[in-house]
């Protein structure tokens, strides 16, 4: 298969491409669902495209618990269906689809009370293992394990003596959420989707009662597009009342935003082998491994203010404080706290007050003529989210369409990636890179490592890790923007890679270096080199006194003290 690219020349042809006829299904929102149907449409065969307002992936889909999991706390709902439906779509991610991204990742839950617990959690784990096998996709993961206090203790030493008197581990599975939807939005694009971030939808066009399209303003250039399309669907997630409002119609339910805050802090400040998992008054909270950090989230509050930029307020950090140094023989503090992230969850409105418990189910509906809407669920089942959001949308174009087929469909970088991680040390001596290097890139994209390797060969000075951000290859600065779509400094260091949350600066010292390196790919001269750093280092800022304040609603107007885009010089 061609590898696609994202470029600035590829993301302007898109748009020209899909203003010039009609295209069979146009799909609003670039995140998780939106991405994952546009690759499901043009697989079957669909002229199709994408559109997305801001960044790829830059609402919800890049601010989750980074988890691929069954959901081990709706067992406990009795909620058997959408375990079984999300452990599935687990195995064919780990195993088939992108065993590049999704990796297993250990989790531990300690047990508080002798006797029953075990018997209750080990039965709930037990069952989940078995529903995972039963899946015929759940092999590829190691069953769960009991332990006593010492043998807990020794995998996870972080642990006060007294906060447990045994363990179950378990195993599910993680990825980076926001690289997966790049992918996916690449894959699509190989297989002949249009697609164009930074392309917001600022109306639909209607003939009588049937939408025929969407008026999309490129927000780089300032340009309108009308783009017509005999089936749109709405997936923008949180923004889904908001789009269905530019037709008049608030559709068919109601979606409610659900605020998830996570911190980071450094490997080194929670001795553990394994992530943990741990119970809360109203859900449970997750210590999650993440390279040479910790990720410990979340929360789970209403939240009716900005989406664009979810706030973490003070209270959220000391919520999870609290909650996480109740285990730790050694608790954290503020000084600890690398980054914090804020996501919004698209939940299903139900007729409880109570968040945890809206529905974490997904609907599919088709409200007028011409617009199908998919809101819901969760990231791991976004496949299947959307097969019926494009199933929905074929029995209105009066043809026969071909059957979904992106089970067996794998990501860009899937093919190939086991044979070059076996080949990773002769890599390494091949380019000159460390074979730890080699394995960072594999691990981030697979196969298409060799597109950033020929890079590094044609320019050796982008093999040398950014100076202070060292996880990262200059190389990888320029990738994005060539090939992954990005084309502001905030979309690399915040989406493109992780350096925002993964660095006590939030990526300010990086933020010269990396426009530096952006400048001659997106032609950049150097007062908008200027521009984007101050851009970047407002939103940092903002950001950090939002984190300051004591509620949602100071926290909000602290955050709206930045900008949110960057017009080009």
């Amino acid at each position: 298969m061609k590898t696609a690219t994202l470029g600035p020349a590829q993301r302007a042809k898109a748009l020209t491409q899909m203003a010039e006829r009609e295209l069979d299904l146009l799909v609003v929102g670039g995140g998780v669902v939106g991405a994952g149907t546009a690759l499901d449409a043009a697989t079957r065969g669909l002229d199709t495209g994408l559109v997305e307002a801001r960044d790829w992936a830059s609402g919800t889909s890049s601010r989750s618990s980074k988890l691929i999991h069954g959901g081990l706390r709706y067992l406990e709902m009795l909620d058997f269906a959408l375990v079984r439906e999300a452990l599935k779509e687990r195995g064919l991610l780990l195993q088939r689809l992108a065993p590049h991204l999704v990796k297993p990742v250990p989790f531990l839950y300690p047990l508080q009370h002798k006797g029953w617990e075990r018997w209750y959690a080990g039965s709930g784990v037990a069952l989940y293992d078995g529903m995972s096998v039963s899946s015929g996709h759940g092999r590829g993961l190691p069953v769960h394990r009991h332990l006593s206090h010492r043998r807990a203790l020794r995998v996870a030493p972080c642990l006060r003596r007294d906060a447990l008197v045994g363990a179950l581990q378990y195993y599910d599975a993680q990825m980076d959420d926001a690289r997966y939807v790049t992918t996916l939005v690449r894959t699509a694009a190989a297989y002949g989707a249009h697609v164009a971030n930074r392309a917001r939808v600022v109306g639909f066009l209607r003939e009588g009662e049937r939408v025929v399209g969407a008026r999309v303003q490129d927000v780089e250039g300032g340009v309108e597009h009308e783009i017509r399309a005999r089936q749109i669907v709405n997936a923008t997630g949180v923004w889904t009342d908001d789009t269905q409002a530019l037709i008049g119609e608030r559709g068919q339910f109601h979606v409610r935003a659900s605020k998830g805050i996570h911190l980071v802090v450094p490997k080194d400040r929670i001795h553990s082998t394994t992530g943990l998992i741990l119970r809360t008054e109203k859900s449970v909270l997750f210590v999650i491994p993440w390279g040479r950090h910790w990720i410990i989230g979340t929360t789970d509050t209403d939240w009716d203010l900005d989406k664009a930029h979810p706030a973490a307020s003070s209270a959220d950090i000391d919520y999870l404080l609290e909650h996480v140094n109740s285990v730790l023989a050694t608790p954290l503090t503020r000084d600890d706290v690398e980054g914090v992230y804020a996501g919004l969850r698209p939940l299903l409105a139900g007729e409880s007050d109570a968040t945890s418990k809206l529905s974490r189910e997904h609907t599919v509906a088709h409200p007028v003529p011409g617009l199908v809407v998919v809101a819901g669920g969760k990231y791991t089942t976004y496949r299947v989210m959307a097969k019926d959001a494009v199933d929905e949308a074929v029995h209105g174009l009066d043809a026969r369409v071909a059957e979904c087929v992106t089970e067996d469909v794998p990501l860009a970088g899937a093919e190939g990636y086991r044979a070059l991680w076996n080949a990773r040390a002769r890599i390494a001596a091949r380019t000159g890179l460390h074979v730890a290097r080699v394995e960072h890139l594999l691990n981030r994209y697979g196969s298409l490592s060799e597109e950033l390797l020929e890079m590094v060969v044609a320019e050796p000075s982008l093999g040398r890790p950014l100076a202070a951000a060292d996880d990262y290859l200059r190389a990888e600065v320029v990738y994005a923007c060539t090939h992954e779509g990005a084309r502001h400094l905030d979309d690399v260091l915040t989406r493109r890679t992780r350096i925002s949350i993964e660095t006590f600066d939030r990526g300010t010292r990086s933020a010269r270096e990396a426009a530096e390196l952006m400048a001659p790919a997106l032609g950049w001269d150097s007062a908008q080199i200027e521009k984007e750093i101050a851009h970047y280092e407002k939103r940092v800022e903002a950001e950090r006194e939002s984190q300051r304040q004591p509620d949602d609603l100071t926290a909000d107007a602290a955050r709206l003290g930045a900008p949110d885009i960057v017009p080009l010089t």
